[in-house]
């Protein structure tokens, strides 16, 4: 059985493009965990067999979301208002898990105290191919 990486593998290089941005694993299980500032912004696991990534979601968006998309669901192991996982299927594009990779880690931005942010959540912008 092939198991289809390609969300992981898109949501990770997203994240290493984000200033600031920390990978590590956790000491125990398979979780692979992206941080900034210290705070969580997107785990990596399987959930039997299947590859899935976990992403902080404005309650709102999440609900709308889960809705459009029937490779999102409520977060595995976390919030199920605040968090989303996503799996590989054919209505998960690559922009698409650019942008959730990006709004979830300005989400965990604002948070921060000003002094720690690596960027403003309000004027951050994603560089598009034409830049």
């Amino acid at each position: 059985m092939q198991i289809d990486k390609a969300v992981q593998d898109r949501a990770a290089a997203r994240a290493a493009e984000l200033p600031g941005s920390e990978h590590t694993r956790q000491i125990t299980g398979d979780w692979e965990v992206w941080k900034v500032g210290g705070k969580v912004f997107m785990l990596q696991t399987s959930m039997p067999g299947e590859p899935v990534v976990i992403l902080k979601a404005d309650p709102s968006d999440a609900e709308a979301l889960r809705a459009a998309h029937a490779s999102i669901s409520p977060g595995y192991h976390m919030n199920k208002k605040h968090w989303i996982t996503v799996r590989a299927g054919a209505d998960v594009e690559p922009a698409l898990v650019d942008n959730l990779v990006t709004e979830s880690y300005l989400l965990v931005v604002a948070g921060l105290p000003k002094q720690s942010r690596p960027v403003d959540p309000a004027s951050f912008r994603v560089p598009t191919s034409a830049d």
